[in-house]
């Protein structure tokens, strides 16, 4: 197929106002600051657009454009990636363009999908309210029947967020050998049972899992779970993450609401590890709020509620700008997590070897000369900078 074939194959099924959604990817080149595009319709004052949300390497960028301009938008588009998928009301378009533009048009059809317009939509989660999942009965949050427990329902809905992110991690994991996966400070597991779940029943990847904890009763109970479910890839161990040496190399870290600099250890192994895929949401951010002093911020500091939030933003940021400059593209994104606060930050990396921009180091050094900051992580890094 040609270009010109594909753009009105999709000319065709746009006009018709059949697109649920679409992912379009892999840029052409690694300089192209925008890594990923998601499409989907919407309704705005009763008029029918496209929305395209550009995810940059930090930030992400919305765009609602009426039908006519988001055709002429996919056609510019195709010309910085590589690969699209489709999904439409009846069916499941995979495109992929060679070097020379020569189109791949794979074609599945698929149970009739509903386009939802509403920016109010109800939330299409990749696990589904109604549908048994056997972990999360087993974990208490479903009924036998499928049915989410109200009192559950926050819990769901994190693990779901969870699982987002681990979809748009796929593209970043070996698929021909297996992959690695270490959960430090993994507790009661949801997330550690939603991400095997995930990755080994629905996607089918070959991979080995660990959930790392010091609590040796919560270790023991989610083992005993595993092996109820026989999810035979997926261990846990009662440790430590900074007595746990029995690997060389792993693919993905998982790390969530370690304490502290205990978060800063795990990103540390990640690296050296040359983890391809980071997810950390930090936690108690303590560091940087007993070393900050800044007399040009003074009129914030002086508030220690101020002092201690802007300390764990100002933490948060130091630890992804590290990453940035050791070959991660990273990402501080909005976790949901209501055991702990409504919202949350969770670092996102992704492994890509690229390299810092010119004075990339010396912005990052001239902020935490600012702060009077000396982060334990620049120290554990210091040979990667």
């Amino acid at each position: 197929m040609d270009l010109q074939t594909m753009h009105d194959q999709l000319t065709e099924r746009l006009l018709q106002k059949q697109l649920v959604s679409a992912t379009i990817s892999q840029p052409r080149l690694k300089s192209n600051e925008v890594k990923r595009i998601k499409l989907k319709p919407v309704e705005i004052k009763k008029d029918y657009f496209i929305q395209f949300e550009y995810q940059h390497e930090h930030v992400l960028k919305h765009e609602n454009l009426p039908l006519e301009e988001a055709m002429a938008k996919l056609t510019s588009l195709f010309a910085d990636f590589r690969q699209a998928l489709f999904q439409f009301t009846e069916e499941k378009v995979q495109i992929q363009l060679s070097k020379k533009l020569k189109v791949s048009w794979k074609t599945e059809q698929t149970n009739s999908k509903k386009v939802e317009l509403s920016h109010n939509r109800k939330k299409q989660y990749l696990l589904e309210d109604g549908i048994p999942y056997p972990f999360l009965v087993r974990l208490g949050v479903q009924n036998p029947d499928g049915k989410v427990k109200k009192q559950k329902y926050d819990k769901f809905r994190q693990i779901n967020r969870f699982i987002e992110f681990i979809d748009d991690s796929l593209a970043y994991l070996p698929q021909d050998r297996t992959v690695r996966i270490l959960d430090f400070g993994s507790g009661k597991s949801y997330l550690t049972f939603a991400l095997y779940h995930y990755l080994r029943i629905e996607k089918g990847l070959d991979l080995r899992v660990t959930g790392l904890d010091l609590k040796k009763e919560v270790i023991e109970e989610c083992q005993q779970i595993a092996q109820d479910l026989r999810y035979e890839q997926l261990e846990f161990l009662v440790g430590d993450i900074n007595d746990y040496n029995d690997e060389s190399a792993v693919d993905m870290v998982v790390t969530l609401h370690a304490c502290d600099v205990a978060t800063d250890m795990a990103l540390s192994r990640a690296v050296k590890w040359d983890a391809k895929v980071i997810l950390s949401v930090p936690c108690c951010q303590h560091e940087l709020n007993s070393q900050i002093a800044a007399p040009e911020l003074g009129i914030m500091l002086q508030h220690g509620l101020i002092k201690e939030r802007f300390s764990a933003l100002a933490t948060d940021s130091i630890r992804a700008e590290l990453l940035s400059l050791v070959g991660y593209e990273t990402q501080l994104m909005e976790f949901i997590d209501m055991e702990h606060t409504p919202k949350n930050i969770l670092i996102r990396a992704y492994k890509t070897g690229k390299k810092p921009s010119a004075g990339q180091y010396e912005r990052y050094q001239q902020f935490t000369s600012l702060l009077s900051a000396k982060p334990f992580l620049e120290n554990e890094l210091k040979e990667y900078l």
